[in-house]
């Protein structure tokens, strides 16, 4: 599980990339401490002992949600 925060999310560049197998996943919203939260869990591959659990866990804050759309939309040039 990670916290995502605007100010240690920064690109790097690497030399090999693969694309990953897709995943169920969901996602919720919640506050905490007057601050609101979004979470995208996603869950193993059917063939897993229990696919039902959580794998990963990613929660972001207002502030990283507006970097990742500024990021989201240089990068596939979306306007």
């Amino acid at each position: 599980m990670a916290f995502i925060h605007a100010k240690q999310f920064n690109k790097i560049e690497k030399n090999r990339n693969s694309v990953h197998k897709p995943a169920d996943a969901t996602y919720t919203t919640f506050e905490h401490r007057g601050k609101k939260y979004f979470q995208i869990d996603t869950y193993g591959s059917a063939d897993r002992l229990m696919p039902e659990k959580v794998s990963q866990s990613i929660q972001i804050d207002e502030e990283m949600a507006r970097k990742l759309i500024d990021v989201l939309k240089h990068e596939f040039f979306i306007e």
